[in-house]
């Protein structure tokens, strides 16, 4: 419900700043639409007052009167000039006198004599004197859509601009707050996973220490050895699941440097399955290696690769049902050793093969608390074999087994 309440709310937030994109497309063109108005009534007005003077010059009515156009050029441009400035307008133009088409004139709105016949194009009527020598005079100006667009542009592509960063600062907020939700989540299911596991050695560590107490027959050298034993292995438990917490801290800070040296990793897997061999046998568990790469030689830290190796044959051990059956094997390709740690357990769901890797999580089990651990395993595996310069790569099947496998590069 939560999380389609997150979903709902990054749709709602979407949507809104897309309409308010939207209605800033549509003020855009409004604004534009108001442009070309303003500036078809300033040309009206330059074409109107040009006219007016062309009207009002006698030499140049008579230049018009007997066809003599030509003659008439330069005035009427000079008198285009000047209005044009008048009125700011400063874009190409071009403008034809020839005789018009109507014979009286009964309006004195020059302008309106003649209609707009396209978009850049405007005309008036020149009449003399004696208003019977009519001469329509046509201004055009072929960049006009040009001119408008590039007035709007910087406008127009700020505010787009602006309300896409707005969208993607929005998006990144939300994820953001996601991201730290989860992580919050996780950081709680840590939290209560260690208390579980504190719990467990320090109760018998308590539990050790009053019958050692409260025994009648604790002189004997036998129970002394025997409680004592308890208190040791729940104490060294306890140091274990601490030290790992605090070496993936260090870790992901770089406080711990790794000391490489050439390292024999065939050797490397005999020291781990030596180590993780009393779990196997109470457990009663299978290990096979198949140890057939030629080239088995790792710059490495041996501590970590190590505990990077138990950690897997550990969660091997954890994640198997019954009799766990675990097979190592290693090979080469062109500059790499591989190692393959393979058991055929309980698997795990592909919604959640791409999280293993992330630091506490654990794969839901509901209530039910029969695995050990705090999530950092397969991170601190991670994390140590990219500081070597290596992959891990995980393929897994529910209720089949897991497979992973380690590229490292050869010395």
């Amino acid at each position: 419900m939560k999380l389609n309440r997150t979903y709902f709310f990054i749709a709602a937030s979407s949507i809104a700043l897309i309409v308010v994109l939207i209605i800033q497309v549509n003020w855009i063109l409004e604004t534009a639409k108001m442009k070309k108005e303003m500036f078809d009534e300033k040309a009206n007005t330059v074409l109107t007052k040009t006219a007016e003077a062309i009207s009002a010059d006698k030499q140049t009515c008579g230049s018009l009167k007997r066809g003599e156009s030509n003659n008439a050029q330069h005035k009427i441009d000079s008198l285009f000039n000047h209005f044009m400035n008048l009125y700011n307008i400063h874009i190409d133009y071009y403008f034809e006198v020839k005789p018009a088409t109507v014979t009286t004139v009964d309006v004195v709105d020059f302008s309106k004599n003649f209609p707009t016949n396209q978009s850049g194009s405007y005309q008036a009527c020149v009449v003399d004197d004696s208003k019977n020598n009519i001469s329509e005079l046509k201004l055009v100006f072929p960049e006009m859509k040009q001119f408008i667009l590039a007035e709007m542009s910087i406008p127009f592509i700020t505010s787009v601009i602006l309300i896409i960063v707005v969208l993607v600062l929005s998006w990144r907020t939300i994820f953001s707050l996601m991201k730290e939700k989860k992580i919050a989540e996780h950081t709680t299911e840590f939290l209560n996973n260690m208390t579980h596991e504190f719990k467990t050695p320090l109760t018998n560590i308590a539990l050790a220490g009053k019958m050692m107490i409260k025994d009648s027959s604790i002189h004997e050298a036998e129970k002394i050895k025997h409680y004592s034993g308890i208190i040791l292995e729940e104490n060294e438990k306890l140091r274990l699941q601490v030290e790992q917490v605090l070496s993936m801290t260090a870790l992901e800070r770089g406080e711990i440097p790794l000391q490489k040296t050439e390292l024999d990793f065939h050797q490397l897997i005999h020291d781990a399955v030596k180590c993780m061999s009393i779990q196997i046998e109470n457990n009663e568990g299978d290990l096979k290696l198949k140890l057939e790469a030629e080239r088995f030689v790792v710059m490495g830290d041996k501590s970590h690769l190590t505990n990077a190796l138990c950690n897997l044959i550990d969660n091997a051990i954890k994640y198997s049902n019954n009799k766990p059956e675990i097979i190592i094997q290693t090979s080469n390709d062109s500059k790499n050793l591989i190692v393959v740690v393979s058991d055929k357990g309980i698997g795990i769901q592909k919604e959640f093969q791409k999280k293993v890797f992330e630091k506490f999580f654990r794969v839901p089990t509901g209530d039910v608390h029969d695995v050990k651990g705090f999530g950092l395993g397969l991170a601190y595996i991670k994390k140590i074999i990219e500081l070597h310069g290596g992959t891990i790569a995980l393929r897994s099947e529910k209720n089949i087994g897991t497979t992973f496998t380690v590229t490292l590069p050869n010395a």
